[in-house]
């Protein structure tokens, strides 16, 4: 193995835990928090409710699937990018950590990661009730109360505008 291979393959475990590092530093709250805004930003149509049920039933991943999808960004990394900027990218500083992990979550956005990841959640063979179905039911169900329960304040904030301000919306 030549030095370069050397140095390459200690920037490979550098950014491989790095990013399992970053994984899994996020405790409960924090990952409830940043799951909340996601959908907030993605559905601001679904409101807060919505947003914290789904960021509430929303399992952890497995760490095996975490760790082969690391796994294979690093791989696509380094056939990418030159060493130097590698060097760089893997110095230990939180900034370069914090795009490396930038890096890495637009690589699972990818088309091509969105099908490995649903190859192999379906390949995860959970047994019944643990396969997702009885939480997207019990999801499906919160979502819903949340829903009728946004709709129902809606109207009566608009009830309670129109007894302040009178009726204005009749036809002259």
């Amino acid at each position: 193995m030549t030095t370069s291979d050397n140095a390459a393959a200690g920037l490979r475990e550098k950014a491989r835990v790095a990013l399992l590092r970053r994984v899994a530093r996020t405790d409960d709250a924090g990952r409830a928090e940043a799951l909340s805004a996601f959908v907030n930003l993605a559905r601001p149509d679904l409101g807060a409710e919505a947003a914290r049920v789904l960021a509430e039933k929303t399992p952890r991943l497995l760490p095996e699937l975490t760790e082969k999808w690391i796994g294979m960004f690093v791989d696509r990394l380094f056939e990418t990018v030159p060493l130097p900027q590698l060097e760089i990218l893997c110095d230990g500083s939180e900034e370069n950590e914090a795009a490396l992990a930038l890096a890495y979550v637009m690589f699972l956005e990818s088309e091509r990661m969105e099908k490995q990841m649903a190859e192999d959640l379906a390949a995860c063979d959970l047994p019944p009730g643990k396969d997702g179905s009885d939480l997207a039911a019990e999801v499906c169900r919160r979502l819903t109360q949340a829903e009728e329960k946004r709709r129902q304040e809606g109207r009566r904030k608009a009830a309670e505008y129109q007894r302040a301000h009178g009726r204005t919306n009749k036809l002259n």
